[in-house]
C-alpha cells in the first residue's frame, strides 16, 4: 500500500491525462464510438449523449489532475473518480457484452486505476489512524 501512497501524484496525473483523452468524443463522437465500442453512431440524439459524455469524462479526467497537485482535495477527487471509472466498468460488464473485447482495455484500465484510488483512500485512513496524535 505505502507504494500507491508514495506515486499517488503520479497514479492520479497518468490516469487523468489519459482519461482527458476522451476529449476526443466531444470533437468527433463517431470516431469515439468506434474506437470504444466497434459501433457507428447513430442519429442526433446519440450524437448529443456521445458529446456530453465525452465533457463528463474529460472532467473527471481534469479533477484527477487537479488532485495531483492539491493534496487538500485528493482523497475526494480520488473518490469521485473511482466511482465513475467503476460505474463504467461495471456498465459494460453487464449490459454491453457484445462491446466488452473493443472495450476491455478501457474498462481494464479503469478497474485498475480505481482499485489504486479506493485503496489509497481507505489505507491512507488507517495508517492516518495509527500515527500517534
Amino acid at each position: 500500500m505505502n507504494i500507491i501512497s508514495k506515486n499517488i501524484k503520479w497514479i492520479m496525473l497518468v490516469s487523468g491525462l489519459l482519461t482527458c483523452t476522451m476529449l476526443q468524443a466531444v470533437f468527433a463522437p463517431e470516431a469515439a464510438v468506434e474506437n470504444l465500442f466497434g459501433e457507428s453512431l447513430q442519429g442526433p440524439l446519440a450524437n448529443m449523449i456521445v458529446r456530453s459524455w465525452g465533457v463528463l469524462i474529460t472532467l473527471i479526467g481534469l479533477m484527477l489532475i487537479y488532485g495531483a497537485f492539491n493534496a487538500k482535495n485528493r482523497k475526494f477527487v480520488a473518490v469521485i473518480a473511482a466511482s465513475s471509472k467503476i460505474a463504467y466498468a461495471i456498465l459494460v460488464i453487464c449490459l454491453g457484452s457484445p462491446y466488452l473485447n473493443k472495450a476491455a482495455l478501457v474498462v481494464s484500465f479503469d478497474s485498475i486505476v480505481s482499485i489504486a484510488l479506493l485503496m489509497f483512500v481507505f489505507m491512507s485512513d488507517k495508517s492516518a489512524e495509527d500515527k500517534p496524535a
